[in-house]
């Protein structure tokens, strides 16, 4: 009878398929308490002899590992002393098989044995362990089947990455490429095995941390290849959780906190770290070590991990974001503004070296912490910093990502807000930049720079106004002189476009695109431009249009209408701004009646009902040629437009002046009130 059913159970677990070996370990471990110990028994040999089978497939001694971990949960370390034994024979030995999810299973196992006798495991095969991870650490090319095969794929994929260009093939670089990038076959898998025998002890495993252990993770965190790193703070947020604070332990006992300030070290190059998954990783371990110790001892590690959770906060990579978000809340636990005050210099050092970071996510992350330090900081404590911060928000400007000049823009803008005494003699830098940026060929940064200008005339009142009103109707004007698209493009190719995207005639230029260096997944993109004081240093930023000149223009007349000092000479504007959107002659001027339609009910909030009914006139015409164009964008920024003027003069207002101004239009107006199909 036994022998049906334990055919059955191995049946399943030897199964080709994955979802059918899954199927079978869960249904193992439903039913596995009930087994009589005789059927347990001849379980267990069963699929000890299926494991050490050499003739066995890898699903098949896969299958078969998950069983024994299953088994190994319900048997007692003293009763069964051998066949624990053998199991950890087995999966010591298996720790190296070609199959990476065997090597997997194998650690799992090591880790249920762990929980089972509270890491005598681990102390009997710690030395093998180890000595696995730190020969894997230092990678050999070796001459069995698995390297062999790996490393012809590899020079398959280093060709296929080089085509084209033979000087590249088999260089240095790629060899460096795939040094840094490659999974390192053993390696994690070991780690892997590590960090399971760690969880399994738990608690129990603090007695087996040393100065060795610790070296030999900490060569992991510091390793060139981002997958060894992020696998090494795995392991590390395991150690630091067996460390978790009771109320009767002595600190001084806790290993975590003997070794804290070289875990902290750690922690911290790792929430710095360029690779997002690496970040995530160590800001994981560091949540765990910090939650592990009590408040009172938390502290004595803030000046290192602090600032770096605080600039995370900000970080592009939504998981690691958000993770660092919750992570502040539990550690700071609504103080977080009172304790970035107290460490307030550590924390000015740290964003003032993140704005010179490879990572341009790193860099936009910090030019909106900075600014988040003039908007949410007592003035007393961000007052001293506001000259070096000023300064690597002026060199940021330079930056040839856009998020980064734009983020750079709106916190220099807020810096002057909030502390315009000692901005003032940083002007004569920043007003180039700010008029620069609202000239950019990317919307979102002008939007920025006209934020930022009109914190400026908030600061600086009429002493600024003049010579930026001067810059406003120079820009306004100039749209007649746009140069239409056959004047525009002239060193374009002939012939019908690819994919919707007409290219450049130097863009063929072998020059401009051989042996130049590679960036992957924008993790490191370049410091270009960075080098000076100006934008003109950017090489990758093509020059201003004159629409995009006045577009700005446009988004900076909607911010200075809200600007009491600012509002008459936005007035006095108005038919300036009506006559730039008004010019058709080139493509993109349904963009600039977007831009229009976009702000022109805030424009009408800053300068009040009464200012504004006396000037709408001059912008129907826009407003309904873009209600009616092809472009969907544009036609839903004037139907929302419409709608947002109707509530805020009055319908029946509205009406009254679309009717005075022209009657025909009243079928389009009503047709948006009622969202009916024109």
């Amino acid at each position: 009878m036994f022998s049906v059913e334990v055919e059955n159970i191995t049946d399943g677990l030897c199964a080709s398929q994955k979802l059918e070996r899954d199927r079978a370990v869960a249904d193992l471990a439903s039913k596995i308490k009930s087994f009589s110990p005789d059927l347990l028994q001849s379980l267990m040999k069963a699929l000890l002899q299926i494991v050490t089978d050499s003739s066995s497939t890898w699903e098949s001694q896969h299958g078969c590992l998950l069983g024994l971990k299953v088994a190994v949960g319900v048997t007692s370390p003293d009763r069964e002393s051998q066949f624990h034994l053998e199991v950890r024979e087995i999966a010591i030995r298996l720790l190296t098989h070609q199959e990476v999810r065997v090597r997997q299973a194998a650690g799992e196992v090591l880790g249920a044995l762990c929980e089972r006798d509270g890491g005598a495991t681990y102390s009997i095969v710690r030395g093998q362990v180890l000595d696995l991870v730190r020969s894997s650490l230092d990678r050999q090319a070796t001459d069995d089947d698995a390297s062999r095969s790996e490393h012809e794929n590899t020079r398959i994929l280093m060709e296929k990455l080089s085509a084209g260009s033979r000087e590249r093939r088999n260089s240095g670089d790629a060899a460096q490429i795939f040094h840094d990038t490659a999974g390192w076959r053993n390696l994690e898998t070991s780690m892997k095995c590590l960090e399971h025998m760690i969880n399994g002890a738990a608690p129990k495993f603090l007695p087996y941390v040393d100065q060795e252990l610790l070296d030999l993770i900490f060569k992991a965190l510091t390793h060139t290849n981002r997958f060894v790193r992020e696998t090494g703070f795995n392991v590390c947020g395991a150690l630091v959780s067996c460390g978790a604070y009771e109320g009767a332990e002595l600190l001084e006992s806790n290993p975590m906190f003997t070794f804290g300030d070289q875990l902290t070290q750690h922690l911290g190059e790792g929430l710095a770290d360029n690779w997002s998954q690496v970040r995530l990783a160590s800001s994981v371990a560091t949540r765990k070590f910090l939650m592990s110790l009590p408040p009172g001892a938390q502290e004595r590690f803030f000046p290192v991990l602090l600032p770096r959770l605080c600039l995370n906060r900000y970080y592009v990579a939504e998981g690691v974001r958000l993770y660092s978000q919750e992570t502040w809340r539990q550690v700071t636990e609504a103080e977080g503004k009172t304790l970035v005050e107290k460490y307030i210099n550590h924390v000015v050092s740290y964003y003032i070296e993140a704005t010179g970071a490879d990572n341009h996510a790193v860099r936009e992350a910090a030019c909106a912490c900075i600014a988040e330090l003039a908007l949410k900081l007592n003035t007393g404590a961000v007052r001293s910093h506001v000259q070096p911060l000023l300064h690597a928000l002026t060199v940021c400007f330079a930056d040839d990502s856009w998020p980064v000049r734009d983020a750079a823009c709106v916190a220099c803008g807020n810096f002057i807000l909030c502390f315009p005494e000692e901005a003032q003699g940083s002007m004569e830098v920043l007003y180039p930049l700010f008029f620069t940026n609202l000239e950019d060929s990317i919307p979102s940064v002008r939007q920025g720079a006209a934020v930022a200008i009109a914190n400026v005339v908030k600061a600086y009142g009429r002493d600024a106004l003049p010579m930026i009103v001067d810059k406003m109707k120079e820009g306004l004007k100039g749209v007649k002189d746009q140069p239409c698209e056959s004047e525009r493009y002239g060193d374009l190719e002939s012939g019908p476009a690819m994919y919707g995207v007409v290219k450049r005639k130097r863009d063929n230029d072998p020059e401009l695109h051989s042996n130049k260096q590679m960036y992957s997944c924008g993790s490191l993109a370049p410091k270009m431009g960075r080098g000076g004081g100006g934008c003109s240093d950017c090489r990758f930023r093509r020059p201003p249009q004159v629409w995009e000149r006045a577009d700005g223009y446009v988004y900076l007349a909607s911010e200075l209408a809200g600007v009491p000092d600012a509002a008459c000479e936005v007035t006095s504007c108005l038919p300036m701004v009506a006559e730039a959107v008004q010019h058709k002659h080139y493509a993109a001027h349904i963009t600039l009646l977007e831009t229009l339609c976009k702000t022109l009910p805030h424009l009408a909030k800053g300068l009040s009902k009464k200012v504004f009914k006396s000037h709408l006139h001059l912008f129907l015409d826009s407003i309904f040629y873009a209600l009616e164009c092809e472009n969907g964008l544009t036609s839903s920024a004037a139907s929302q437009c419409l709608t947002q003027l109707s509530q805020l003069l009055g319908p029946n207002i509205l009406r009254g002046r679309v009717e005075e101004h022209n009657p025909s239009y009243l079928r389009a107006l009503d047709a948006n009130n009622f969202i009916a199909p024109l």
